[in-house]
């Protein structure tokens, strides 16, 4: 499990909100949270550059991803990282999931 850092992701309404950036074998506590899958490429400067893949929000993010309805088209894409924004509230993830889903349109969401 490996932690590479943060990262702000804008969504289509202007508001930012920050990630902490997880390598995709992390095992998460029973948290609440926003999540974006990305194929992370690791720059030689220190930090990486991020193909956004999916975004999704959970009630409990240590269920895990490996079985993600979606895993085929993570696998297509590259994936290799999770962002992860925690909220604890339903309705507060729903409308971020929204906002970075039309800013980002990430294939894996079509």
């Amino acid at each position: 499990m490996a932690k590479h850092g943060t990262m702000t992701i804008t969504g289509q309404s202007g508001t930012q909100y920050a990630f902490e950036v997880f390598s995709w074998d992390t095992n998460f506590n029973d948290v609440g949270a926003v999540y974006v899958i990305t194929k992370r490429i690791p720059k030689t400067e220190g930090g990486g550059s991020h193909t956004y893949v999916y975004v999704g929000e959970t009630g409990d993010l240590s269920e895990r991803f490996d079985s993600h309805h979606k895993i085929e088209c993570f696998a297509q894409h590259g994936a290799n990282c999770i962002c992860v924004h925690v909220e604890s509230g339903e309705k507060s993830r729903l409308v971020k999931e929204s906002d970075l889903i039309a800013a980002l349109n990430p294939p894996c969401n079509d």
